[in-house]
């Protein structure tokens, strides 16, 4: 916004010092000036040289006053411009630093030393900023890089496959045809992934009250052909639990949960253990799996992180499946806390805001 130039704090501030110093200068001579007058008379006395009037007293008393006043404005001035500029100089520091992270860099931090006050107040809630930022560009721009690099792994095949049936006309297009239908669907999965990784970290949602574990019996309907097929049982308790969200972005949290332990399972005889109720845990999901050091845990809720390595599977996701859910639980002001079970696999609890109404 394009503001006039108008005067600078620091002169604002040495004006009113000066203006208050001769405010309390004028009133200080006023009394002084008419507690004098008490004791002269008004008329001129016989003897001039035993009690002077007031003529001879506001002669003598005038300069006087004026050299004083002249002092005080002089004083004022100089000492309110030492003092605003001491006082000012924090703020002046911050807005260095403003201008470093408006061009770029965030690193920088102001640590402005000194006991707590305003400025101070300012300046550590500046430098908290520009960590929270510095680590949420650091983020993004990883994320970036990890899906650029998925989606080009997809497009790559694709057009491999192309110069391949390109080079060779009589090869069969039928085969040619599925394992693009594959690629393609897995770049579609991936894309609408990280729509949904979006829309969930804008926190564009409508918020409605929502039951938990009808929104998990849901997903587990949704995904029990899958369970079946791997061989893995799942088992459900729970009770009525009323959130505050977005409907469907709860049902793509519970849906990633409840994948995520079904494809992670031990290969044979697997078990997912889901429960839901209304406390400090909105939401557990447990299963059995390969043992995982408490290492690589934290690590499994960045993006395309699939655990100890990379699952080879077409049920094995794109890798955002927890960063979606952590995402969301976040954006429904939750907690996502995961541990590794000491049997092996993963034990996941959500903790959501009960909903009141």
């Amino acid at each position: 916004m394009d503001r006039a130039r108008g005067m600078s704090v620091r002169l604002k501030l040495t004006l009113s010092y000066a203006g208050f110093l001769m405010l309390a200068g004028a009133l200080l001579l006023a009394a002084v000036w008419v507690f004098l007058l008490r004791y002269v008379p008004d008329g001129w006395p016989a003897l001039l040289y035993v009690a002077p009037n007031r003529i001879l007293l506001l002669g003598a008393f005038a300069p006087a006053a004026a050299a004083v006043m002249a002092f005080l404005l002089v004083f004022g001035l100089l000492g309110g411009w030492i003092l605003a500029g001491r006082m000012l100089a924090p703020l002046t520091r911050i807005t260095d630093a403003t201008r470093m992270a408006a061009n770029g860099s965030l690193s920088h931090r102001i640590r402005l030393p000194g006991r707590a006050d305003e400025f101070r107040e300012l300046a550590d809630a500046f430098d908290a900023m520009l960590v929270r930022l510095e680590a949420h560009v650091a983020e993004h721009q990883r994320f970036a890089a990890n899906a650029s690099h998925e989606l080009r792994t997809p497009l790559a095949i694709s057009r491999t496959l192309l110069d391949v049936a390109r080079r060779d006309p009589d090869r069969d297009t039928g085969e040619l045809v599925e394992r693009l239908h594959a690629v393609n669907t897995r770049a579609i999965d991936l894309t609408e992934a990280l729509l949904m990784l979006s829309r969930a970290d804008r926190r564009s949602f409508v918020r409605e009250r929502v039951d938990l574990s009808l929104v998990v019996e849901e997903a587990v309907e949704t995904l029990l052909p899958l369970a079946e097929k791997r061989g893995v049982t799942i088992e459900t308790s729970g009770e009525i639990t009323p959130v505050e969200g977005s409907q469907a972005l709860l049902l793509q949290l519970a849906t990633n949960l409840v994948h995520n332990a079904i494809v992670h399972n031990l290969p044979v005889q697997g078990t997912v253990w889901i429960k839901t109720g209304i406390g400090p845990e909105a939401l557990t999901v447990e299963n059995t799996g390969e043992k995982l050091s408490p290492e690589v845990v934290p690590a499994l809720t960045e993006p395309f992180q699939r655990g100890t390595g990379r699952v080879r599977d077409d049920h094995a996701g794109v890798g955002l499946g927890l960063a979606i859910v952590k995402s969301i639980t976040h954006a429904h002001d939750g907690t996502l806390t995961i541990v590794a079970r000491p049997a092996g696999g993963l034990g996941i609890a959500v903790q959501l805001p009960a909903c009141n109404r």
